[in-house]
């Protein structure tokens, strides 16, 4: 059995158990949270959130890119968001790789080099501000006053506020 057949199996297992509005796209709380992909955020436990309350925006590192001021831009202007809430964390792998090395390999294994960015970082709370700064400065985002950065623990389960980001 792979892994996606036992995401099936639990869907199907599970049923309709989920609370929460599904009657709209507009999150109820007219917030995105933007983080990472790492497994060990779960971004609705970790806020109490349930379905409908919020839009979950997901990359390598939580970093704000094109593409999410992309998707921030449609939630805000099409579906009501107004604020954002940036979560990076601890211990993230792509702390732990640099801009040219990643790109180096990847030029190695395919002949060819990435025009995007691996958005790399050493210190986590630079790249919230960075990030929390990005959002700040979009032109094509009509709500960034009440944008906020955070680092999260994963070992400790705690959220941090990065000074400066708020």
């Amino acid at each position: 059995m792979t892994s996606i057949d036992v995401l099936l199996k639990r869907n199907q297992e599970l049923g309709d158990v989920t609370p929460g509005d599904r009657s709209s796209p507009r999150p109820s709380l007219q917030v995105a949270i933007l983080t990472c992909m790492d497994a060990r955020i779960r971004v609705f436990e970790m806020f109490g959130l349930i379905q409908g309350e919020s839009h979950i925006l997901r990359n390598a590192g939580g970093v704000v890119t094109d593409d999410m001021i992309r998707s921030l831009a449609l939630s805000q202007r099409k579906l009501g968001t107004r604020e954002v809430l940036i979560v990076q964390h601890t211990d993230c792998g792509l702390s732990m790789v640099t801009e040219d090395d990643f790109k180096d390999e990847l030029e190695a294994a395919s002949g060819l080099r990435p025009t995007w960015s691996v958005e790399a970082f050493r210190e986590v709370e630079d790249s919230v501000r960075r990030s929390v700064q990005r959002v700040r400065r979009s032109d094509f985002l009509p709500h960034t006053d009440n944008v906020r950065g955070f680092v999260y623990d994963v070992k400790l389960g705690r959220l941090s506020e990065t000074s400066d980001a708020r």
